[in-house]
């Protein structure tokens, strides 16, 4: 069975729940968190739009290591920023999973502080984590527009703010 295609089709579900998620993030609350220790609401929802270029970061590396500064946070300031850097990094992640072929999710790849390796996956399996971390942290933002009384949009069913049984 090939999986590019799996990932595909769920790369694109991701991407139309997410985008709905974007349009509603509310202005003049970035620096809402719900917790000392929780992200600021900007920083989570900048951190979802990262993810969605994780596919080309995998296939075009063999890892991704902190300590050597791989990593350079985006920064974002609104709404409007928030939305042309998930169209921009989404479309060239879809465009790298569109050129891939199937024997190319089998290479390694890792996440790395250094020598520590921190995880260590096959490319499928990163780009499989990568999506699981976009679910993990829109279901995050959901929690913190929940509690600033915004109506969450639907996402895998029927949202109570939009839809009755």
């Amino acid at each position: 069975m090939e999986t590019l295609p799996l990932l595909k089709q769920e790369f694109e579900q991701e991407y139309e729940t997410t985008k709905k998620f974007l349009e509603i993030f509310p202005e003049g609350k970035n620096d809402y968190s719900p917790h000392e220790k929780s992200m600021k609401l900007m920083s989570l929802a900048t951190h979802i739009v990262e993810i969605f270029g994780w596919p080309e970061v995998v296939m075009k590396t063999e890892k991704i290591d902190f300590a050597a500064g791989d990593y350079k946070p985006t920064i974002l300031l609104n709404r409007k920023e928030l939305q042309q850097k998930f169209e921009e990094v989404s479309a060239i992640s879809r465009e790298i999973l569109e050129t891939s072929k199937e024997d190319d999710l089998t290479g390694k790849w890792s996440m790395n502080m250094g020598e520590l390796v921190l995880a260590e996956f096959d490319k499928y399996g990163a780009i499989r984590h990568a999506l699981n971390q976009i679910v993990h942290h829109r279901a995050q933002l959901g929690v913190y527009y929940r509690l600033n009384d915004i109506p969450l949009p639907a996402s895998y069913g029927p949202s109570a703010d939009h839809e009755t049984f």
